[in-house]
């Protein structure tokens, strides 16, 4: 997400480096860039205007002449205002009250509203240790009651019974007795959409939303909709009044236009963002971590989360032992490869890593994708244990049965056995390497080995 956006701003503060001091002239320059790139980005106009007058008032204060590093100056005050924009803190679900809390679900049809509303759940369920009760209130759309019982069963939450011909206002009042009558903590309740916003619609939701009582009241909105999303959010807030926004599809949406203007035109904060279809991709939103993702610093903090979550303690212990010992086999490469996989593939590392913005698009025009992951895990499990153990052995005999097992070619098996040395030596220094070197030598330089396995690395990487 963010990438043109964090495009241009890479290009905008590159010519303010160069520059040395800077004039008034260099920041209404870069205030003017800035300001098309957000335009670009599918920004509300009136969020465009509010933001950049803002930085350029305090761009043009002595603060910045007087800087020893005036564009590091302005970079950070884009940032702060960034974050600002976004939200600048990030906000939890607010469950407390005595259980059941009650969740009440809304937006427009094909929002991504009911699988939201499944993940969620997880998130509940495994984040925050609840006991979590779904019901359908969509009587509309054909099996969707059924699609929500069926997405409860993935993620082991409770499910209300279907009753055929039952109205939304019957089902919200059944559901708030299952739900204290069987100790739950938290009520979802999945409300039905339309295709546009209605009297219908709304007088329906109103229904409910005096019923339910909810203490949160979430909008579900598909970011790649643009300023539509916003409008939607807008009178949906007017109407219902909600208390957070999810904004789905937020892994395929590269200008974030929706996301810069929600926490603006709405005053309600977005807590949570879709980053892809499986039912544990929904990410609670950070603005600082975003604000910094977005000029190309990384975020760290989300990459140790992420990375915490997908590899075990015993296993973290076991990695850095090896690494201090200098051992890397293809044993260690495939759990890497695994991991990676898990933690959505090297676009999503890269974009959380600070500085790699740039070498991730050159990637990406290099038909550099996922596929290489998966291509090399084929490869190391067509080897035996022995050759993983020990890849030296791996003579040219052994090359040809590990590429026809793999149904490659000995080049690529080639391509492999080098990555994996180039990688080796790099666990060999690791000893002399700080936390951040770790972070930009030992990633970057797994997925570098791991872009020169698909063809070649980008000019540029090292």
């Amino acid at each position: 997400m963010f990438e043109n956006l964090g495009q241009k701003f890479g290009d905008i503060f590159s010519k303010l480096k160069r520059k040395g001091a800077l004039t008034e002239a260099d920041i209404d320059a870069a205030m003017r860039e800035v300001r098309i790139a957000l335009l670009e980005a599918d920004v509300a106009l009136p969020v465009v205007k509010e933001f950049v007058n803002s930085l350029k008032e305090k761009a043009v204060g002595t603060e910045i002449v007087k800087s020893i590093s005036p564009a590091q100056m302005v970079i950070k005050l884009v940032q702060d205002h960034l974050a600002e924009l976004l939200g600048s803190d990030t906000n939890e679900l607010n469950l407390a009250m005595t259980p059941p809390a009650v969740l009440l679900m809304v937006g427009l049809q094909g929002s991504g509203k009911t699988t939201s509303t499944g993940k969620l759940a997880l998130h509940l369920k495994n984040k925050l240790h609840k006991k979590v009760l779904l019901a359908s209130l969509d009587i509309y759309r054909p099996a969707a009651q059924m699609q929500l019982e069926i997405l409860a069963k993935q993620v082991g939450a409770g499910s209300l019974a279907i009753v055929e011909g039952e109205k939304p206002a019957a089902i919200t009042q059944r559901a708030l007795k299952a739900a204290k009558l069987e100790s739950y903590d938290v009520l979802l309740l999945d409300t039905a959409g339309r295709l546009h916003i209605d009297d219908a619609l709304m007088a329906e939701l109103k229904e409910v939303k005096a019923l339910a009582n909810p203490i949160e009241t979430l909008l579900v909105a598909d970011s790649l909709t643009g300023q539509d999303a916003v409008n939607i959010a807008q009178s949906f807030h007017e109407q219902i009044g909600v208390t957070g926004i999810i904004l789905t599809r937020m892994d395929g949406d590269g200008r974030g236009g929706a996301a810069l203007s929600m926490r603006h035109v709405t005053g309600q904060p977005i807590k949570f963002a879709g980053m892809g279809e499986k039912m544990d991709a929904l990410e609670p939103f950070h603005p600082q971590r975003i604000a910094s993702r977005i000029l190309g610093m990384g975020d760290v903090v989300s990459l140790v989360e992420r990375a915490a979550e997908m590899v075990s303690q015993d296993d973290a212990e076991a990695m850095a032992k090896r690494m201090q010992q200098g051992k890397f086999d293809m044993n260690d490469l495939l759990k890497q490869l695994k991991t990676m996989q898990k933690m959505g593939g090297m676009g999503s590392i890269m974009s959380m890593m600070p500085g790699m913005g740039k070498i991730k698009a050159q990637m990406e025009n290099a038909k550099m994708d996922d596929n290489v992951l998966k291509r090399q895990e084929a490869l190391i499990l067509s080897m035996t244990p022995k050759e993983r153990a020990n890849p030296s052995i791996i003579a040219a005999n052994r090359r040809k049965r590990i590429a026809a097992g793999a149904g490659m070619s000995v080049q690529d098996v080639n391509k492999l056995l080098k990555a994996h040395m180039e990688m080796e030596n790099m666990m060999k220094k690791m000893k002399k390497m700080g936390a951040g070197g770790l972070m930009k030598g030992g990633l970057g330089g797994l997925i570098g080995g791991l872009g020169g396995m698909g063809g070649g690395l980008p000019k540029g990487f090292k």
